[in-house]
C-alpha cells in the first residue's frame, strides 16, 4: 500500500547548503520582423545575468514590479523554457544542459504552483485524475493504492478525500490553489517554485494559504523560490529577499536586514509603497516614495544602472556605468547594485519599512519553530 508519509519532525539544514545555484542567468526572447519566420530584429532581455542561491530547506522571495522578469526566471529553472545562457545547478547536477530523456528525473525533483488557479487546472478532468497524473507519468502507484494516496494529499493541503471525484469548477479560489499545491507535491519534490501563489486570492484566504506552505515546508523539508510584488507577504514567508528590476537583481539579503534598512532606491521606493496603518499614516505624516515615468521595456533597456531613468538619487555617472552587486558594510549577505545607495543615516519614515507597518505584518520565527496566523482547515478556502 502506498501512502504520503512524512519526516519525524522538520529537517535541519546545514548553513551554506544550498539547493539551487543561478549563474548569470539570461533569457532572451527573439523580436522578428513581419511574420513569425522573419528575421531577428532585436531581443526582449527578460532575464539579464541573473545570480541567485537559494539555500536547502530555506525561502527565497522575490520581488519587483510585473514585468520585471520575476516569472520568466521561474519557467527557466523549471525547464519550462530553455534558458539563453547561464548556468542553473539543483544539488550540484547542471540543469541547462540536460537532454529531453534526462528531464524526467528533474520533474520529480522540481515542481511549480502557478499563479491563476483557475487556469493551472484543466475543468474537463476530475480531482482524482488531475492530482494522480504525476504518479501515472512518473510510475508511482496505480489502482486503489493511487485513489488512497490522492486522498491523502487532498487531506494535507485541508479538503476532503471525498474531494477526489468532483471537478475544478466545483471548488473556491482557495481551494483550487490548494489543488495545485497538493499537485506539486504528488512527488514529494526538493524545490518548489511559487509563481505568485496567493495574487490571486482574498487577503483572508492569502493567509491559509500561506500557511499552510509553511506547514508543507517543515513536514517535508521543501525549499521554496516564492515569487510575489506582495512586500508583505514575502516578509511574512521569506528567510532572504532578492529584488528584481528589468531583469536583474538590484539587491539582495536576509529579510530582516533588506527590510529595516534597504541600500537601493528602487528597493526604497516599493518598500514606501507598502499601506501602513499607523495613526501616523492616518494623519499623512509618513512619506511615500512616487516612481516617476514608464518602467523601459526590456527589448531597450536604459544603459548604465537600469533605474536611473526613474531614479530620485540618479546622477551622470548611473547613466554611463552599470552597478555591481556589493555587500552592505552592516552584512556581507546584505548586497546590493547602486552607484549612490541610500545612506544608513536617512530617516526610515521615507520610504522604509516602518517599525508599525513591521508590526502589522507577522513574521514567522526561524526555522524549525513557525508563528502562524490563525489557521482554518478547510472553510471558505
Amino acid at each position: 500500500m502506498s501512502t504520503v508519509t512524512a519526516p519525524a519532525g522538520p529537517t535541519v539544514h546545514p548553513a551554506g547548503d544550498n539547493l539551487l545555484e543561478i549563474t548569470d542567468l539570461v533569457k532572451h526572447f527573439p523580436i522578428k520582423s513581419g511574420s513569425l519566420l522573419g528575421r531577428t530584429v532585436g531581443q526582449v532581455r527578460a532575464v539579464d545575468g541573473v545570480t541567485l542561491s537559494v539555500r536547502r530547506g530555506r525561502t527565497l522571495g522575490l520581488v519587483g514590479e510585473s514585468g520585471c522578469g520575476k516569472s520568466t526566471l521561474a519557467r527557466v529553472v523549471t525547464a519550462l523554457q530553455p534558458a539563453t545562457s547561464g548556468s542553473i545547478k539543483l544539488n550540484g547536477t547542471e540543469l541547462t544542459t540536460l537532454r529531453s530523456g534526462q528531464m524526467r528525473g528533474l520533474r520529480r525533483q522540481v515542481q511549480m504552483v502557478f499563479q491563476d488557479p483557475y487556469g493551472s487546472l484543466n475543468p474537463r478532468r476530475r480531482v482524482g485524475s488531475i492530482l494522480g497524473e504525476p504518479y501515472a507519468i512518473h510510475d508511482g502507484p496505480k489502482g486503489k493504492d493511487r485513489q488512497q494516496a490522492v486522498q491523502q494529499l487532498l487531506e494535507r493541503v485541508g479538503l476532503s478525500s471525498d474531494h477526489y471525484n468532483r471537478f475544478p469548477t466545483e471548488f473556491s479560489g482557495g481551494q483550487r490553489q490548494r489543488l495545485g499545491i497538493a499537485r506539486a507535491l504528488a512527488l514529494r519534490p526538493e524545490l518548489v517554485v511559487c509563481d505568485e501563489p496567493v495574487s490571486a486570492l482574498d487577503v483572508s484566504i492569502q493567509a491559509q494559504v500561506l500557511n499552510l506552505l509553511e506547514d508543507l515546508q517543515d513536514e517535508f523539508g521543501l525549499t521554496y523560490l516564492f515569487i510575489a510584488h506582495d512586500l508583505s507577504v514575502v516578509r511574512h514567508v521569506s528567510d532572504e529577499v532578492a529584488v528584481m528590476y528589468l531583469g536583474k537583481i538590484v539587491e539582495r539579503g536576509p529579510v530582516e536586514s533588506l527590510y529595516s534598512r534597504p541600500r537601493h532606491p528602487y528597493t526604497n521606493a516599493l518598500l514606501s509603497a507598502v499601506p501602513d496603518p499607523s495613526a501616523a499614516a492616518q494623519r499623512g505624516t509618513s512619506t511615500r516614495i512616487v516612481l516617476t515615468g514608464d518602467v523601459p521595456s526590456p527589448a531597450a533597456p536604459p544603459s548604465g544602472c537600469r533605474f536611473h531613468t526613474r531614479c530620485p538619487k540618479a546622477q551622470d555617472l548611473c547613466s554611463q556605468e552599470e552597478p555591481l552587486l556589493r555587500p552592505t558594510p552592516e552584512d556581507p549577505e546584505h548586497v546590493f547594485a547602486c552607484h549612490y545607495p541610500v545612506a544608513a543615516g536617512e530617516p526610515l519614515s521615507i520610504g522604509t519599512w516602518s517599525e508599525s507597518a513591521q508590526a502589522a505584518v507577522p513574521r514567522r520565527a526561524p526555522s524549525p519553530a513557525r508563528t502562524s496566523i490563525t489557521k482554518n482547515r478547510e472553510g471558505s478556502a
